[in-house]
């Protein structure tokens, strides 16, 4: 298991302790990240008891009990609970991953929650993924071409298509590229994992007719040389696609182009 450093905020304090469910035999703890722009005593931890006869099994079934049953001022994104948005993305048991997909029962003792690292937050569990989407905009995540819009589609075979297999699949929750050391320290000038992977996605896809403008894009000494095959983005990744794989084949093309 790849241990995970905190969001960017100061020291972490621990914060109050709510009272036990009554009547409830079937508690699990959680411990949640919690800060707020308007509290001057934040970061802290706070503790809560989870009523599990009353709870569905994920992790974001029981924060959302707690939201509605103890403390609504607990703030997360949450929408599909499908593990199809991404919106419910943050850090559990030391692990970046959707809190909708995340079972209780894969986690052992207190449940600790803390939003995805390395980002600054915007309230709780909610991070700042502003730097994030711009990148995505970077690199102009659609299809490019030059030649007559055809009259119906852009025709595409089997074998073709098959080659976005394992691309096509990402939901940009983000998990990977803050799981990335190289994205941690490079953040405003490394694109990260899940960019660079939506960036060969359009290079492997053979209707697109930009590669030469697209590799160009990416040719620079931080947006995507700042790789370094540590493989957390795979590792990480709810959907078990791996990033790192792309970012090779990118890096291939590349040379390719040279020669």
């Amino acid at each position: 298991m790849v241990q995970l450093t905190l969001p960017k905020n100061s020291t972490i304090k621990e914060g109050k302790v709510w009272d036990r469910p009554q009547g409830a035999s079937n508690v699990r703890e959680y411990r949640v990240y919690r800060w707020s722009p308007d509290d001057d005593r934040n970061p802290q931890i706070d503790t809560y008891h989870v009523d599990l006869d009353d709870c569905g099994p994920m992790v974001l079934d029981a924060l959302l009990w707690i939201k509605n049953n103890i403390d609504p001022t607990l703030t997360l994104r949450r929408s599909c609970r499908e593990g199809v948005c991404g919106s419910c993305a943050m850090n559990i048991d030391g692990m970046n991953t959707l809190a909708c997909t995340k079972g209780m029962d894969e986690i052992k003792g207190t449940v600790k929650v803390y939003p995805l690292p390395h980002l600054p937050v915007v309230k709780d569990l909610v991070p700042d993924l502003t730097t994030f989407y711009a990148q995505l905009r970077s690199i102009e995540p659609w299809l490019k071409t030059s030649t007559p819009q055809p009259e119906k589609e852009w025709r595409q075979s089997h074998e073709d298509r098959e080659k976005l297999d394992g691309l096509y699949e990402c939901i940009l929750c983000a998990c990977c590229s803050t799981s990335c050391p190289s994205y941690w320290w490079n953040g405003e000038r490394y694109l990260g994992p899940a960019v660079l992977l939506q960036a060969y996605r359009w290079l492997n896809d053979s209707r697109d007719e930009a590669t030469g403008e697209r590799l160009d894009h990416l040719e620079d000494p931080f947006r995507l040389y700042r790789c370094h095959t540590i493989m957390n983005c795979a590792q990480t990744c709810p959907k078990h696609l791996n990033p790192a794989r792309a970012i090779a084949e990118v890096k291939k093309l590349m040379v390719e182009r040279r020669m």
